[in-house]
């Protein structure tokens, strides 16, 4: 049965990117070559690209882009325009992680990968904001608090008060006193 493309794409859209059932395996949903399956692993050396990406990329990668996919959905990456979420962060950690070549390691964190330490050595990245760290609610909080303080800092008695300890400070010459209190422990 043959389907328009305009049919067909909608549908394999909307099956690869259904999150999966807990403890199911996800199929390969999108379309191969009508080729028969590979009886045996081409050489790598010798195939075709199209063998090489079919047997040797695909069933790595696709699954990788899927769960990339479902992360940001988590993330709420479509929703907002900056998020925490580093796509190719997850992707690297992920396809280093799936790799099958390291079948029996156990699972390794992206800043614990051996080639990003070192990418990371001779690169450093800035910082993440801190607005892309807190959780709204956290957020909320620090925005409240800081309010809150500006609040209570414009009260008049509260005025009063810091107007008197800058003059006490100013009185009493504090900054004199710890100079001479260092020189004196210094002397000793």
């Amino acid at each position: 049965v043959s389907l328009e493309a305009g049919v067909l794409q909608p549908l394999l859209m909307k099956q690869f990117y259904a999150a999966p059932e807990a403890n199911t395996v996800v199929p390969q949903l999108l379309p191969i070559s009508e080729a028969a399956p590979f009886p045996e692993p081409p050489d790598q050396k010798t195939c075709s690209s199209q063998e090489y990406l079919e047997y040797y990329i695909f069933p790595v990668l696709l699954p990788g882009m899927a769960e990339l996919v479902r992360r940001a959905e988590e993330e709420k990456c479509f929703e907002k325009k900056r998020t925490r979420f580093i796509a190719y962060d997850f992707l690297t950690e992920w396809l280093y992680n799936k790799n099958p070549k390291r079948k029996d390691e156990s699972f390794t964190e992206f800043f614990s990968i051996p080639f990003v330490k070192d990418w990371l050595k001779d690169h450093p990245r800035p910082p993440i904001p801190l607005s892309l760290l807190l959780s709204e609610e956290e957020a909320s909080i620090v925005i409240q608090s800081f309010w809150r303080g500006y609040r209570v800092r414009c009260d008049s008695e509260i005025q009063e008060l810091r107007q008197w300890q800058k003059q006490l400070r100013e009185y009493k010459n504090i900054t004199e006193r710890v100079k001479e209190f260092w020189a004196k422990q210094e002397a000793k």
